[in-house]
């Protein structure tokens, strides 16, 4: 059996090209359009559901967005590990289902209470979708192009971020409901997302390690490597090595054998670091600049132009993904982040629009670069998990960081509140540099070997 394991392993990595469908990463794109799009689309929501509900300066609205980051946390974790049991396919379909209803929930949520409810359901969903996506593409891709194939998937992804303050500004300031439709336009992206994922097959390389159907792994290789054959001919002839094959453990429990608990560490505080800063500029942008005085449309209209930014960093991402070593990248990246966040943190017109367009490049280049990085350092065995459990954790930043962030400009000032969160994202990529593996361009059983 584990020759058998061993060699649809090398037959996968033997092949140089993306070897399936490029419809299969448009519905992948789908999905990670709805993750992004429902990222932007509370905090753009928030100014109006604040004076519907009259909050006035309570922190119950930011404890509501708050509360769908634990959901993501949670999820990320219990789906993300389970995925490592009973499948990537199975698993995409159950968080694209939870997405589906929460989106619909906040839609008719008639109070905070309710909305804190279908945001954690919602949450459940996304935080474990984001880290089946990346897991399921870096199973699947080539180790050449990896971080190219991923990218755009995100890239998909990403126009959901960019689009979404542009719709928030038709709806929100313009009807009285329009905050409403901002979620129900997403529950609509979510349900055609979760019927398009039907389509897509299993992780053969879960398959085979899980020893699930080795029948079935290789009847999705073969139909790989005849797509590959038709793009570039002959295919090189399977280089097997030796694979730690040993799958009888809870998946959780190999990470805590080294050198896995060394890189969880690590990758825990990186993304509790970036995710600080990730969740309070997409959460609270909005409304700490409508309290600073501006106009609600106005504060949307900073936020929808620097949100050309993201496609741009995630084209940028195409070119650059596979050609530099990956962990050099993120760090450039998170630099580009901290200027773009200093420049907002000034407040003024020309300030804001430049700052919001550089830290949203900042996020188009980096999320999805780093979430291939975090998906490579963990074994197959446990990928799943080792993303989940990072990703999780890293999201209690996100949800200090949406309540921290308006705390910290009520008590100190606008400009020291978006100081703080650009330095955050500045450490994150530090640790990265300093502690991070070398990933760019190897196959992923010699990154996590």
């Amino acid at each position: 059996m584990e020759n058998n394991v061993e060699n649809i392993i090398a037959r996968a990595n033997r092949i140089p090209v993306w070897s399936l469908p490029y419809s299969f990463l448009a519905i992948i794109g789908v999905g990670y359009f709805f993750t992004f799009y429902d990222i932007s689309d509370i905090g753009l929501a928030m100014p109006a559901i604040d004076a519907q509900f009259h909050l006035g300066s309570s922190t119950s609205l930011f404890l509501a967005l708050s509360v769908g980051l634990i959901g993501y946390g949670i999820g990320s974790y219990l789906i993300g590990s389970t995925a490592d049991v009973i499948g990537r396919y199975k698993s995409m379909i159950i968080t694209m289902a939870l997405t589906a209803l929460g989106s619909f929930g906040d839609a008719i949520s008639l109070n905070v209470p309710e909305l804190t409810i279908f945001r954690f359901i919602t949450g459940l969903g996304l935080g474990a979708d984001l880290n089946l996506v990346s897991t399921y593409i870096s199973e699947f891709a080539p180790p050449g192009v990896r971080g190219k194939i991923t990218v755009y998937t995100f890239l998909v992804g990403i126009l959901g971020q960019a689009v979404t303050p542009f719709i928030g500004l038709e709806l929100v300031p313009v009807y009285y409901d329009g905050w409403r439709w901002l979620f129900g336009i997403g529950a609509i992206i979510a349900f055609i997302a979760l019927i398009l994922r039907f389509e897509l097959p299993e992780s053969p390389r879960w398959l085979a390690l899980k020893k699930k159907d080795i029948k079935k792994a290789e009847k999705i290789l073969e139909m790989m490597e005849r797509t590959a054959e038709r793009k570039i001919g002959k295919l090189p002839e399977p280089d097997v090595t030796r694979v730690d094959t040993e799958s009888g453990k809870f998946p959780t429990l190999y990470l805590f054998k080294r050198p896995y608990s060394t890189r969880l560490s690590l990758l825990v505080i990186v993304w509790f670091f970036w995710y600080i800063g990730n969740y309070a500029f997409l959460g609270d942008s909005a409304s700490l600049l409508s309290s600073a005085g501006f106009s609600i449309s106005s504060s949307i209209l900073y936020l929808a132009i620097g949100a050309i930014g993201y496609p741009v960093g995630a084209i940028i991402m195409i070119a650059t993904a596979d050609k530099f070593e990956r962990k050099y990248v993120i760090f450039i990246d998170t630099v580009v982040w901290f200027i773009g966040l200093t420049l907002f943190a000034l407040k003024m017109d020309i300030t804001l629009f430049i700052g919001s367009f550089l830290a949203s490049m900042a996020l188009g280049m980096y999320l999805q670069v780093a979430y291939t990085f975090t998906a490579e350092n963990y074994p197959t065995r446990a990928r799943s998990s080792g993303f989940a459990l990072t990703d999780g954790l890293g999201h209690i930043g996100g949800a200090f960081g949406a309540i921290f962030l308006p705390v910290l400009v009520a008590s100190y000032s606008f400009s020291f509140g978006f100081e703080f969160i650009a330095v955050t994202g500045l450490i994150a990529g530090i640790l990265v540099l300093i502690g991070g593996t070398r990933a760019t361009g190897k196959p992923l059983e010699n990154i996590s070997a």
